[in-house]
């Protein structure tokens, strides 16, 4: 059986000890980095599958090694760290971590969220590995079953024409890709606009008033002001 990888990122040695002496005992494979280049660094042959990572680091702080951390993996990062206050929690998950533990730390907790973390993701990428093998796309309140062409809106199927399946099938597959309305219009109606946005424009406010909880405010898809638009790929 595989074992959980654990990458440690700590500029204190004493903390990497302990850290790996526990984490080993429980049975992980366990790689350790000084600071945040290294950790990051080590991303490209060694893939964690999860993270502890101090903020208070001299170079690269802990904040900043967490948004290049996750340019390279969803993989769930732990905070650990002296600063107690909300501003610093609120923070470090605002920008990608999932927990945040101040020091001193109870061994015995850690580890309990260190297992809690990985039993969650792991639910997580055997539902989206089912998902695929389905061909459903997924997003909260949201879900597309390619193969029979059936939307679902908070768990509810709903009605679209064929115009607008399109459109949300080639948004929802690329995400975060910015289509022009020249581009959506060549794409679905495989013609050439003409300068004719209208339709388009018609078609993205229709859809919206169908999938989206509140369609002056979208979540799903975004327009990009003066260029055209988007599906947005950081929902949660």
């Amino acid at each position: 059986m595989k074992r959980d990888r654990v990458l440690i990122v700590d500029d204190d040695p004493d903390i990497r000890n302990v850290l790996e002496l526990y984490l080993e005992k429980e049975g992980f494979d366990i790689l350790s980095a000084a600071g945040g280049i290294e950790a990051v660094n080590l991303l490209d042959s060694y893939r964690p599958d999860l993270i502890i990572l101090d903020v208070m680091m001299p170079g690269l702080d802990g904040y900043d090694t967490c948004q290049a951390i996750r340019e390279k993996t969803d993989a769930p990062i732990l905070f650990l760290s002296a600063k107690e206050d909300d501003f610093d929690k609120i923070l470090g998950l605002r920008i990608g971590g999932d927990d945040y533990i101040t020091k001193p730390f109870s061994p015995g907790v850690l580890m309990a969220r260190v297992k809690a973390h990985l039993r969650r993701n792991r639910i997580t990428i055997n539902k989206k590995e089912q998902l695929a093998e389905r061909n459903i796309i997924q997003y909260p309140g949201l879900s597309i079953d390619l193969d029979s062409c059936i939307v679902r809106v908070n768990e509810n199927p709903i009605s679209l024409p064929a115009k607008e399946y399109q459109l949300l099938c080639l948004l929802s597959k690329n995400v975060e890709k910015v289509y022009s309305v020249e581009q959506l219009f060549q794409l679905i109606w495989g013609e050439n606009s003409l300068g004719d946005n209208r339709t388009v424009m018609v078609h993205i406010s229709n859809l919206r008033k169908k999938i989206e909880p509140d369609p002056t405010k979208p979540m799903y898809i975004l327009t990009v002001r003066g260029i055209g638009y988007k599906f947005n790929g950081y929902i949660e």
